[in-house]
């Protein structure tokens, strides 16, 4: 909205003129404005105050920027704006007092109490109370930057952090991609020789899991009606290979369909059945994909034909990759488990926020 210049300029005129009038309404409170005479007089002076005010406060800033007085600790920094105040506040009575003078604004009570207590003495009272608004006024400058710091520390961190986030996805994603086409790649080159006429099909299925592998590092999330078309893709490509030894069958929430996942996810657990499952079964097993909504949240469900083996399901790159984009993505809103079922079947379900 304004610049750190216009900000700055702003405050002084608020500050300042708040001051201007407080005393004026103790002026007026107190009967000062009883003939014309006294009004000029206090209008006269209240000016010279906040022009003073404004001036000297103004060259107590430059001379913090100039030498970085906001650098320090806290420790020196309070010593510093204290010393500076009394510095401050010690110019600013002088000049006060020659304005005064200059310009006789001094009342007779006034000049009776000078020549009563020494000139001196007042001028140490006079400056007292110069040395509180320059206190206040360094102390809100303090504050000031200090909550603009802090604000922007927080910002430059959660940039950061949202730049680390991005790195650790586009790393993720990029171990991905080769992982995936090289098992596609796999179940696709045994029908070059032995029917070309559905390799060609197999190639076009490739053709669709290489442009959504590519897509998957340009966007976070994908609708699983989009997913599932890979998926099914990719298991028709597995099917060439298992032939009647893997069966599918799915189970799909007609509401979840234009949901936002994680784009390769379910893929990957339909990969790891069929890899740790399926492929290990001599007489192969069924893969079961389900997702439903439930307590505001998506569940996506995979099970297998086959027995879950710790050392290998728990260390995979693909679980691991799950679970480290899932922390990323949803940190403390998603779940993530792979268990047994039953002793013929695996289960991996997901749990992301609908």
């Amino acid at each position: 909205m304004f610049s750190g210049r216009q900000r700055y300029w702003w405050f002084q005129m608020i500050g300042w003129g708040g001051l201007f009038l407080i005393h004026l309404f103790f002026a007026w409170f107190y009967g000062k404005f009883d003939t014309p005479e006294d009004r000029i007089l206090f209008f006269t002076r209240a000016l010279s105050f906040v022009v003073i005010g404004v001036i000297l406060t103004h060259l107590m800033r430059m001379f913090i920027l100039r030498l970085h007085l906001l650098g320090h600790n806290w420790g020196l920094q309070l010593l510093n704006f204290i010393l500076l105040s009394i510095i401050t506040a010690s110019i600013c009575s002088i000049i006060e007092q020659q304005v005064y003078k200059q310009f006789e604004l001094f009342t007779q009570r006034e000049i009776d109490v000078l020549k009563r207590r020494g000139i001196w003495l007042v001028s140490f009272n006079n400056m007292i109370s110069w040395f509180i608004y320059m206190f206040i006024w360094n102390a809100i400058y303090i504050i000031y930057h200090y909550t603009r710091d802090y604000q922007q520390q927080q910002i430059d961190t959660l940039q950061l952090k949202s730049l680390v986030r991005e790195l650790e996805l586009k790393t993720i994603k990029s171990n991905i991609n080769p992982h995936f086409i090289f098992n596609a790649l796999n179940s696709i080159r045994a029908l070059v020789d032995e029917n070309p006429g559905r390799a060609r099909e197999a190639i076009t299925e490739l053709s669709n899991i290489l442009r959504s592998s590519i897509t998957m590092h340009k966007t976070e999330s994908v609708t699983l009606k989009n997913e599932l078309a890979i998926i099914e893709d990719y298991l028709a490509l597995e099917q060439v290979r298992f032939e009647d030894r893997l069966a599918v069958s799915y189970d799909i929430d007609s509401n979840t369909l234009e949901k936002q996942i994680p784009p390769m996810m379910l893929q990957m657990l339909v990969e790891n059945a069929i890899k740790h499952g399926i492929s290990r079964e001599v007489q192969g097993g069924l893969v079961y994909i389900a997702a439903r909504l439930s307590n505001n949240l998506i569940e996506l469900c995979v099970q297998n034909t086959g027995k879950l083996t710790a050392e290998k399901e728990d260390t995979g790159f693909g679980l691991n990759s799950i679970r480290d984009r899932l922390k990323l993505l949803y940190p403390g809103r998603s779940g993530f488990e792979i268990r047994q079922l039953n002793p013929e079947t695996v289960e991996a379900k997901i749990e992301l926020p609908a």
